[in-house]
């Protein structure tokens, strides 16, 4: 009787899918499955309990606000909090923090010295597509 409805239960709606998210600095993606019909955010907040129950490093926090996704496959762009997962045919992110805007000024009304200026060659696409291009050589 137990089985009969179970069987009798209707499906869920949409189609499930693997995805893969990859953290930036961590030494692998996690991977889960997902509703197509979830939202990036809802992907976002799944991700990061993920990281956390894993004991990765670095250490990212539970704020989904503070973080976006992107689809390295497609544009350069974040993908919306409220878009769902499965809209861009896509199964491979990447997730980043979101960039802390710069004080300009201390409390006690002092201005702060100007931020050092990085190092790096650009965004996180460059710094990806060069770490695909390195090649390990055998001794």
């Amino acid at each position: 009787m137990l089985l009969q409805k179970k069987k009798n239960q209707p499906a869920a709606k949409g189609n499930r899918l693997l995805i893969s998210i990859t953290v930036l600095g961590s030494a692998g993606p996690i991977r889960f499955v997902v509703n197509e019909e979830e939202l990036v955010a809802a992907v976002i907040d799944t991700a990061l309990k993920s990281y956390a129950r894993e004991g990765r490093l670095p250490v990212l926090g539970s704020d989904l606000n503070s973080f976006v996704l992107y689809c390295p496959n497609a544009t350069a762009e974040a993908l919306s909090p409220w878009e769902t997962i499965g809209s861009l045919g896509f199964r491979n992110f990447m997730l980043c923090k979101k960039p802390q805007p710069e004080k300009t000024g201390d409390d006690d009304g002092k201005q702060s010295s100007p931020p050092m200026a990085r190092k790096s060659s650009g965004n996180w696409k460059a710094w990806f597509n060069k770490s695909l291009s390195l090649k390990i050589s055998s001794h």
